[in-house]
């Protein structure tokens, strides 16, 4: 998919602002903040809102004149809830998969596939009213699957889920852009949960591009170590040891993030922060529970694009 200089006013709102952005086959993230543009850029995409400004291809198609091209290549889950309450995800995913073209016979199966992929094989025949929300995300997973799309656009899908559930959807989403080999945008607000499975990352903010890149760059090593201390008063004493021996040291959370460039006093050499992490944890009878590379984090990218306005 590439954008050029893609634009969308409402007139109150500036929804997008000249975005113009390459997203590669893959799972990409499309992370910001509520209200970042995201569900608009998808719409776009889609060819069901059209934009102010710009051009935009998916799959080879234009927006502007191959938007039912598009939307037969691609899966949609949407952010809100749209299920009809009184049917059951089977029927609904034979529907779907016959609206976009398959026939009867070839739908039952093809729902069935899909449904029993996503953890419905059971509840499929239940109305849809009755569905938690974990349930109800996993039936607008399987319709946006059950036509066989190269593209899916999964808007918010974890929106709403208890911390097992969305770890059980991103598996999903994981297993579905990895295994079966189908492209995702997946869009989330939560700007760090994206990052065990995406392979690209696109970060918007108020319908502007931050950075987009692939994964493993956003998450380079920073320069310095987490480490994680138990004892009494453990961190406070374990970043003031550490500073007396000219190492830079900041809480983070519940963990330390130590510089591992130590400070030399004029000394050629000197000890490894490493050694000087171990060796302070055991002067202080304090356990040393973790010591491993800092990586930045989404969050970070972010917070530095808000810190530099």
């Amino acid at each position: 998919m590439v954008t050029g200089a893609l634009t969308k006013d409402y007139g109150a709102v500036l929804a997008l602002d000249s975005l113009t952005v390459s997203i590669a086959p893959g799972i990409t993230g499309l992370v910001g903040a509520n209200g970042a543009g995201k569900s608009t850029l998808i719409k776009i995409l889609l060819g069901l809102v059209p934009p102010t400004s710009g051009r935009a291809e998916v799959l080879g198609h234009d927006i502007a004149t191959e938007g039912p091209s598009i939307r037969a290549a691609v899966g949609y889950l949407p952010e809100h809830d749209c299920l009809p309450p009184d049917v059951s995800a089977s029927d609904f995913a034979v529907h779907m998969a016959m609206m976009s073209g398959l026939p009867r016979v070839a739908a039952r199966e093809r729902a069935a596939d899909v449904l029993r992929h996503v953890g419905l094989a059971e509840e499929r025949y239940r109305p849809m009213g009755g569905y938690s929300t974990g349930m109800k995300q996993k039936a607008k997973l399987a319709q946006a699957l059950v036509h066989d799309p190269r593209l899916v656009f999964l808007d918010e899908p974890t929106n709403g889920l208890d911390p097992a559930a969305r770890d059980e959807m991103l598996g999903l989403i994981q297993r579905i852009g990895h295994d079966f080999g189908i492209s995702i945008v997946v869009t989330s607000h939560l700007l760090g949960e994206l990052e065990r499975v995406s392979d690209q990352v696109v970060v918007l903010d108020g319908g502007r591009l931050l950075r987009a890149s692939r994964t493993d760059e956003f998450l380079d090593a920073t320069g310095a170590l987490l480490v994680e201390v138990l004892g009494d008063d453990a961190q406070a004493r374990m970043s003031a040891a550490l500073t007396r021996a000219g190492v830079t040291v900041t809480a983070r959370g519940g963990l330390l993030s130590v510089d591992t460039a130590v400070a030399r006093r004029g000394e050629t050499d000197g000890p490894d922060v490493h050694d000087l992490i171990r060796d302070a944890a055991s002067d202080l009878g304090l356990g040393l529970v973790r010591l491993q590379t800092d990586h930045r984090r989404i969050e970070d990218v972010f917070a530095d694009a808000q810190g530099a306005r």
